[in-house]
Parts: C-alpha cells; sequence; structure tokens
C-alpha cells in the first residue's frame, strides 16, 4: 500500500537525523521514536495524513 512506503520513508527521514544529532545508534533512536507521542500520532489514521504531508524542519 503506498501510505505505508510514505509512512516508512517518513519514519526513516525522522530517525536518520535523530540518531546523528544525539550520536546513538540507528536502532537506539528508532526505538526512541518508537516509543514517542510524534509515533503515535503518526501511526493514528485521523492525524496520519498531516504528518505525511508536513515537511520535515531541520532547525
Amino acid at each position: 500500500m503506498l501510505s505505508d512506503l510514505l509512512l516508512w520513508n517518513r519514519i526513516g527521514r525522522i530517525v536518520t537525523p535523530l540518531a546523528e544529532r544525539m550520536e546513538i545508534p540507528s536502532e537506539r533512536a528508532l526505538d526512541l521514536f518508537y516509543t514517542s507521542k510524534a509515533c503515535e500520532r503518526l501511526h493514528d489514521p485521523s492525524t496520519l495524513i498531516i504528518y505525511l504531508q508536513r515537511p520535515l524542519h531541520s532547525g
């Protein structure tokens, strides 16, 4: 399904910079992400489209 591919892409685009900024392994960053409110919202069908449309900011 297309939304699944977009979701995985978005997760990768969140987790990779998180790992770099925190200087931690990608696996740890993924674990942090999956226990966050952002992940909860990203997986919520009522807010998913908002998260897929919003640009990521690197500020």
